[in-house]
């Protein structure tokens, strides 16, 4: 015998972290953060975002050079940026596949407690958690004396708040300039 379903939930229910449950459906691809019925706003990140909508392409590009994944990916990506996140705050990050939903468009989601705003800030300060721990590594010294020293001038908010005005955040549509 089949099992029941809900109409337009053939992919379960996602059990967010402040304990509402919402369906795949609701979330649509350009989505960058929903108001839930919890009353707060949860950052949405799908695996087809780029790594791009947290920092500029060229740190991009450096970042998939650099890295090397061990895993199903072909190079360092959004699926990373998340699983970090995840690593650090756990409990404040649902995940759910959706890779045998075929009517969602995306294959993985993850929604956190967290705004958008501020999950942009938690992935730049863990990216550069990850340049710093790399560039620690580096054979030449003055490399790394430079990067510190960058990296003391360096403002994680100013910079979220330029790069987000740049890209026009301010919708739910990620729009380069």
């Amino acid at each position: 015998m089949t099992e029941p379903r809900v109409p337009g939930n053939r992919g379960g229910a996602i059990e967010l972290p402040c304990g509402e449950t919402i369906s795949p459906q609701e979330l649509d691809l350009g989505m960058r953060e929903f108001h839930c019925a919890c009353g707060e706003d949860h950052a949405v990140v799908m695996d087809l975002h780029p790594p791009a909508r947290f920092v500029p392409e060229f740190l991009v590009e450096i970042l998939e050079t650099v890295v090397d994944v061990e895993d199903e990916f072909e190079t360092f990506g959004t699926p990373h940026v998340m699983g970090a996140v995840i690593e650090e705050f756990p409990e404040k990050v649902a995940t759910h596949d959706a890779s045998s939903d075929g009517e969602v468009g995306y294959t993985l989601v993850w929604i956190t407690s967290f705004d958008d705003r501020r999950l942009h800030e938690i992935v730049v300060e863990l990216l550069i958690e990850l340049m710093d721990h790399a560039i620690s590594h580096a054979e030449d010294q003055d490399h790394a004396a430079v990067f510190e020293q960058h990296l003391e001038d360096f403002d994680v908010e100013t910079f979220v708040e330029q790069y987000r005005e740049e890209r026009e955040f301010e919708s739910e549509h990620d729009a380069a300039i």
